[in-house]
């Protein structure tokens, strides 16, 4: 499982065992690898201006830290932060990918998700994952206070 990320709040909205979902599937023996924006960031507090929420995207990454806070103390899991800018977000299972396709000016809700499923001589799947390689290369591990950060007011 590879994620990538600036916050997929939705992830954890109303699914409060997401945490222990990871758990359980390192567990089983899953390498999970996810790669969260760090709330800092300009990239991240620029999307924010871009959509017109200001720094609630810092926010909503900070709670999505929050969330995930220590889920990588289990072995098979890794979490990073990066400071890229986003042009999709990655959720990437097994030889199945959702890319969520970002727009400018737009939440990444509102912007299409495309279902891509790796294939024989395929070139597209390996794109992306080639692009989730590229920001994991230029990630380093966040510190999990900035999980513990004042959401208003810290940036």
């Amino acid at each position: 499982v590879d994620l990538l990320f600036y916050s997929a709040l939705f992830l954890s909205d109303g699914h409060a065992e997401l945490a222990n979902a990871i758990r359980r599937a390192a567990t089983r023996g899953t390498r999970v690898r996810i790669l969260v924006g760090n709330p800092r960031s300009t990239a991240v507090i620029a999307r924010g201006r871009e959509e017109g929420i200001g720094h609630d995207v810092a926010s909503r990454v900070r709670m999505t830290l929050h969330y995930i806070d220590g889920v990588d103390q289990v072995d098979g899991v890794q979490v990073r932060g990066h400071s890229t800018t986003l042009y999709n977000s990655i959720y990437r299972f097994d030889d199945d990918m959702l890319v969520n396709a970002h727009t400018y000016g737009a939440a990444a809700v509102e912007s299409p998700v495309l279902h891509l499923r790796r294939v024989p001589r395929g070139r597209l799947f390996d794109h992306y994952m080639k692009s989730f390689e590229r920001v994991w290369a230029a990630s380093a591990p966040i510190p999990s206070a900035l999980a513990r950060e004042e959401t208003n007011g810290s940036h």
